[in-house]
């Protein structure tokens, strides 16, 4: 019984000691019509959009609210890459 609750502990120890999921963010490109505008902006996904397909679905829904449209999914990246992206993106920085 004691060796039952000590690996019980431990478990629970040890699974509460992993490290949390890391940020997933994207780089994109957009267009919008009337007149025509393009965009280059970064935004940040849920751990579940981080494919390139979901991530793309995704970002089309966030940014068509505002009108624009999705022309490609530049790159998928974690927090490293954040900071060189900063000024590229200007206020299309973790805008949606």
């Amino acid at each position: 019984m004691m060796t039952r609750a000590l690996l019980l502990a431990l478990g629970l120890t040890f699974g509460l000691a992993l490290p949390a999921s890391a940020a997933c963010y994207a780089d994109y490109k957009a267009k919008r019509e009337n007149p025509y505008q393009l965009q280059y902006g970064v935004i940040e996904l849920s751990d579940g959009d981080c494919s390139p397909g979901a991530a793309a679905a995704a970002i089309a829904a966030r940014i068509a609210a505002d009108g624009w449209q999705l022309l490609a999914v530049v790159s998928i990246f974690d927090e490293a890459g954040l900071a060189a992206r900063r000024d590229s993106a200007g206020g299309f920085f973790l805008r949606y």
